[in-house]
């Protein structure tokens, strides 16, 4: 891999984590437009680091958040920290089910199916419409409304749904409140992209051999930075109701991909 494409994909990958876009639907399209050998034999330890990048991002960003939530489960009581900790158990359990049992069947999706990230990617695109045209209120997240946004994570597994749009869109139409619900959103992810990095680590299908350290090194910090700038970002676009721009992104990347697909 040369160092640009590195660069290149480290910092989609920092932007499209947070951005209601869809990171894997435009790894995809990326590794399309590269061509196949751009992304060679450390292509899974590549995705691995750049998504241990974007994670450490997320607890850069909400690291006060983090924080307080440690503290109120060491108090060993049954706070508000430890009841959202539990909304975010019951968040990842849809996910889990599908990574466990439906692994090798989502893999098969992501095989350069450019049609389907952008048939994808205008579903997203409807999910981002109609949050924004959704009321505001200080509403917070439930525990049923947890499990049915965790519902909307496990779909996001879908080359071309979003994860942030997903989720964030399925909380707001829940009725919660908008900066909370990106809130929520953006730290439920980050178990499981550890849960997921650590599974990737130890089936041993990572090869280090020939691996270019200094092009792996050069990702994680294209998209560490990347993802602190896209998740700030995201959180003021969230709440000012603002996502209608990615929704008109997203059909038009979309069409693309399409079009895309039936010509070559």
């Amino acid at each position: 891999m040369e160092i640009i494409d590195a660069i290149i994909l480290g910092i989609v990958q920092g932007l499209t984590e947070f951005l209601p876009v869809s990171s894997s639907g435009h790894l995809e399209l990326g590794k399309a437009i590269l061509g196949d050998n751009s992304v060679p034999k450390e292509s899974l330890l590549f995705t691995v680091v750049l998504h241990f990048a974007t994670a450490l991002s997320t607890i850069v960003i909400f690291r006060q958040d983090i924080i307080q939530i440690i503290k109120g489960i060491l108090k060993f009581e049954w706070n508000e920290d430890l009841q959202f900790l539990m909304k975010i158990a019951i968040s990842m359990l849809p996910a889990v089910v599908v990574g466990l049992f439906f692994e090798d069947q989502l893999e098969q999706l992501f095989g350069g199916n450019i049609m389907l990230v952008g048939f994808m990617l205008i579903v997203t695109a409807i999910l981002l419409f109609l949050a924004d045209r959704a009321k505001d209120t200080d509403k917070s997240v439930s525990y049923s409304n947890a499990f049915v946004i965790g519902i909307s994570q496990a779909i996001a597994m879908l080359p071309g749904i979003s994860r942030s749009g997903a989720t964030i869109s399925t909380s707001v139409l829940l009725g919660n409140d908008k900066t909370k619900a990106a809130r929520f959103s953006f730290l439920m992810v980050v178990p499981l992209i550890f849960g997921k990095i650590a599974k990737d680590v130890l089936s041993g299908e990572i090869t280090y051999e020939s691996t270019n350290f200094t092009t792996l090194s050069i990702g994680f910090v294209a998209a560490f930075i990347a993802g602190l700038f896209a998740c700030k970002w995201m959180i003021a676009l969230v709440k000012q109701s603002k996502l209608t721009y990615f929704a008109i992104y997203c059909i038009v990347v979309g069409l693309i991909a399409i079009i895309w697909s039936f010509a070559s």
